[in-house]
């Protein structure tokens, strides 16, 4: 293969970004055709139709799905039935049975699936992975993460998002997995609202704190907040037996200002598009590397699967104020849970 030919359905900020960084930044890729029943498409370079013309096209061999989350696994099931390749943005679907569904089709028809957590290619995280990986800080005893959003989103998307755990805390439920490069065994969750009756109003929560007890019994944290009002916090530390290693926030610049009345720095970047926009290029930098050279999806449907598992764990724990086991959610499926 040559050159990929892709199709992009969805074009919104995300869509958008996937577009600009395929066709300014990754060679060896080709997108023929974008799909978008809502954004404007007038003036784009590419040719235009329906993700259906797109899932049908006879030249295009993978497709990128950035439309609505209740549309995705639908797309993805489609785009297996015809052979094409699929890089999906999270999540796959917000009901676990939907999302076994699509798996098995998946498998079934040998298409590579790669899903969009992107905070697996930054830069910072990276670091901190290769560090835990080499054995740097010894064997890795705690893990804590910080995930607060600068504001939150609109109420119409709260209604619709299947909650914070599925659409916010999900990116660190990965993370955390990713980093210890372990299996999760317990998730305890508490949560509460401070976002004003709207938020409750919604069926959504604002502000959590979340530990994790992986099957060796080493702990992650989790602090996730939908306001911080200097901006998005975006921070990890892991701490071994021999050691420590921490990242912290992305800032516009590194000034320090010192006078009489205190010392100043600059906040951090504002919003996830400036913090991950290099991750977001990463990310389909390898998906397009991945299909171009047959080799392994970073970031695999049984990732999205388990990264869901914890979310739905803690909701639970948050309705019934107690750990949950990861196996008292997928009892019900144990017998699809091989995918």
């Amino acid at each position: 293969m040559s050159t990929l030919h892709i199709g992009l359905i969805g074009f919104g900020r995300i869509g958008k970004i996937h577009f600009t960084n395929i066709q300014q930044r990754i060679k060896g890729v080709e997108i023929v055709m974008v799909a978008d029943p809502v954004a404007d498409l007038s003036g784009l370079s590419v040719p235009t139709g329906t993700p259906e013309e797109i899932i049908a096209h006879p030249t295009i061999e993978a497709v990128i799905i950035c439309s609505p989350t209740d549309t995705h696994a639908h797309y993805i099931e489609e785009c297996a039935l015809a052979g094409k390749h699929v890089f999906c943005e999270k999540p796959m679907d917000l009901a676990l049975d939907r999302i076994l569904q699509t798996l098995r089709l998946v498998q079934e028809k040998g298409i590579k699936l790669m899903l969009g957590f992107n905070r697996r290619f930054d830069a910072n995280f990276l670091k901190v992975k290769h560090i835990i990986d080499s054995g740097e800080i010894g064997e890795t005893q705690i893990l804590k993460v910080t995930s607060r959003d600068p504001g939150p989103p609109p109420l119409q998307y709260l209604r619709e998002s299947g909650g914070m755990f599925m659409d916010m805390t999900i990116h660190d439920f990965d993370m955390v997995r990713y980093l210890m490069n372990k299996e999760v065994k317990e998730v305890y969750a508490t949560a509460a609202v401070f976002g004003g009756p709207d938020i409750r109003a919604a069926g959504d929560i604002d502000t959590a704190v979340i530990t994790i007890k992986f099957e060796d019994d080493s702990v992650a944290v989790i602090d996730n907040s939908r306001k911080a009002a200097y901006g998005y916090d975006q921070r990890v530390e892991a701490f071994g037996s021999l050691g420590m290693v921490q990242v912290g926030n992305n800032v516009p610049d590194t000034h320090t200002l010192a006078t009489a009345q205190g010392i100043q720095s600059a906040l951090p970047l504002h919003f996830f598009l400036e913090r991950y926009m290099e991750s977001y290029f990463t990310e389909m930098s390898q998906f397009v590397d991945a299909l171009l050279h047959d080799s392994a999806i970073p970031v695999s449907g049984h990732d999205a699967l388990k990264a869901t598992v914890m979310a739905l764990a803690a909701q639970k724990s948050v309705e019934e104020n107690r750990p949950v086991l990861l196996s008292e959610i997928e009892a019900e499926y144990a017998a699809e849970l091989v995918i």
